[in-house]
Order: C-alpha cells, then sequence, then structure tokens
C-alpha cells in the first residue's frame, strides 16, 4: 500500500532528523570529554608512543639533541645520537620535535619502565663506565660514578680520583664516553 510506504518513509526521516540533532548536541560535549581527558596525557606516555622514531629534544643545560629515541621511563628517556647514548631526565626537555601523535598509557608500560634514574646510574657505576654528566644549568662532570645515593650520584673525577657529588635534582642528562 502506498500510504504505508509513505509513513514508514515519513517516520524514518522523522528517525534521520532526531538522530542527527542528538548527534549536533553531543558534539561540544564529546569535544569538552575529549580535551579533559587529554589533560591527563603525559610527556613520558607522548615519548613512549615515540620509541624507535627520529626525534629532537631540547634539553635545559645541554641544548638540541637529535636521535632515536630507545627506551622511555617514568623520569628518563634513552636517545641514541650519533653512536653516544644520553640519558636524559625528563624534567629537564624543554621541548620535543618529531614525536608520535598517540600516547601510550603508563599502565601498558613494561615493569622496567617504572626504574627511575639512580637505577640507570647504578649500572654505570657497576660497568665503570666513563661519561659526562650534565646540568640544568650548562655545567658538567666527566668522570666515572662510582656510587648513587638516595638523590645524588658520587662520580670519580680525573687522575687524582677526586670525588665529585652531582645532585638529582640539577642532573639533566648523562652522555656516555666510551
Amino acid at each position: 500500500m502506498a500510504w504505508e510506504n509513505d509513513l514508514f518513509a515519513f517516520l524514518e526521516d522523522l528517525e534521520q532528523q532526531a538522530d542527527a540533532l542528538y548527534d549536533a548536541e553531543r558534539a561540544p560535549e564529546l569535544a569538552d570529554r575529549s580535551r579533559a581527558e587529554y589533560q591527563q596525557v603525559t610527556l613520558a606516555s607522548r615519548l613512549a608512543a615515540s620509541a624507535g622514531l627520529e626525534v629532537g629534544l631540547e634539553v635545559s643545560g645541554v641544548g638540541t639533541l637529535a636521535g632515536v629515541l630507545e627506551r622511555v621511563a617514568e623520569q628518563w628517556c634513552l636517545v641514541r645520537a650519533a653512536d653516544q647514548d644520553w640519558v636524559v631526565t625528563l624534567a629537564a626537555i624543554r621541548s620535543v620535535s618529531g614525536a608520535s601523535p598517540r600516547s601510550v598509557p603508563e599502565a601498558a608500560w613494561s615493569p622496567l619502565a617504572r626504574l627511575g634514574r639512580s637505577s640507570v646510574l647504578r649500572r654505570l657505576a657497576e660497568a665503570g663506565e666513563r661519561c659526562v654528566l650534565h646540568d640544568t644549568a650548562g655545567g658538567r662532570v666527566d668522570g666515572v660514578p662510582r656510587r648513587v645515593g638516595a638523590d645524588f650520584v658520587e662520580v670519580e673525577v680525573g687522575e687524582a680520583g677526586r670525588t665529585v657529588l652531582v645532585a638529582f635534582a640539577t642532573l639533566a642528562a648523562v652522555q656516555s664516553r666510551d
């Protein structure tokens, strides 16, 4: 019957109009919710999604570092730049270029990403690796990390074996020397 087809077409049109109005009313709410959720995204989670990519980092006291982002943890990241490894404190990063538009929530990170800077510095101390510790003011300490305290690292400097303590609060990056 023709009148039934007309009625169903009319009702379908009304339903589509209602769906369009509903979507139009929800669009601002969804945009607000999206912005509110994005404020939960951390620099570390954006960097975690960028692992394996070539990035540029502006680091306080160091300047520009360009290289492949190898690993990311809560407090630090590892960048391989020109045959040198850099352990960079996230708090010292001023800007990042070349990062992925995505993020990886911290709940999805490996347990190794939970290791702090002190774990990395202890590994360098155990290996007796020579490195340069850069602070956020541009200072440098060239030597071998020997022991790691709660908030500092003890570095043996020079031939005489003089000891310098470097505070974590000012540590921007650690550069491999070997």
